[in-house]
């Protein structure tokens, strides 16, 4: 899965959490990942520094993947996706 450019995962929905602090895209997240079918992936958009810690364990708790994280300047992008 990746975008037309073919160097980023392909997201099926957006969620901007920026300007969020914890827990509050943590608890976002959750509540879209039960709202994708499985397989799907959602771009997670996020400021705050304690997301990627949070991210992970959340990833590794739930058994949803992060298939690519990376930064673009103040933000942090998660693609993670949804597990079946």
């Amino acid at each position: 899965m990746t975008d037309q450019a073919g160097s980023l995962p392909a997201a099926d929905q957006t969620l901007d959490c920026k300007g969020m602090l914890c827990p509050l895209p943590v608890v976002k997240v959750s509540k879209a990942m039960k709202e994708l079918p499985a397989g799907n992936v959602l771009l997670l958009l996020a400021t705050d520094p304690g997301s990627r810690p949070d991210m992970t364990a959340w990833s590794k708790r739930t058994g949803n993947p992060i298939v690519h994280q990376d930064e673009e300047g103040p933000v942090f992008r998660f693609w993670i996706q949804r597990a079946g």
